[in-house]
């Protein structure tokens, strides 16, 4: 039972923890943004342009959430949202000139943030880590039920 509580305790403390350890890191450098809004720019330097659904399914928020971080880097002109073509139901989320500008910096910042998190420890049991976070996330999921 006591283990139980432990893992409770360390995984709420790691999510807060990272969270405000990756925001200050983030203000150090300058970059005016939040972790939720570096995961959005992040899919997108990669894909470049997806639909709000889309990116609700990668990062695994719900869409009315991912709409505020899509409405906040409006705001500070990092991403702009373009009628697809096809279906003009759909709204596609593509980055301005300031995000692509970004990408760089702030793709390092984050890099070196997780490599401070993580030095010491070697990549078996990093391995290991990302499996039993699997395992919880698909139980949570039910995919294992």
């Amino acid at each position: 039972m006591m283990l139980i509580k432990e893992i409770a305790v360390y995984v709420n403390f790691l999510n807060s923890r990272i969270k405000k350890c990756f925001i200050d890191r983030l203000q150090e450098n300058d970059i005016n943004i939040t972790p939720e809004q570096y995961l959005v720019l992040d899919i997108l330097w990669e894909k470049q342009s997806l639909s709000q659904q889309n990116i609700a399914d990668i990062i695994q928020k719900d869409k009315n959430s991912v709409t505020k971080i899509i409405d906040s880097l409006e705001k500070k002109h990092l991403v702009k949202r373009v009628t697809d073509q096809k279906d003009r139901r759909i709204n596609k989320i593509e980055l301005t000139e300031d995000a692509v500008a970004m990408e760089k910096v702030a793709t390092e910042v984050a890099i070196n943030f997780m490599n401070d998190a993580i030095k010491g420890i070697d990549d078996q049991e990093l391995d290991s880590f990302v499996n039993v976070m699997r395992q919880i996330k698909n139980n949570l999921e039910g995919e294992n039920n």
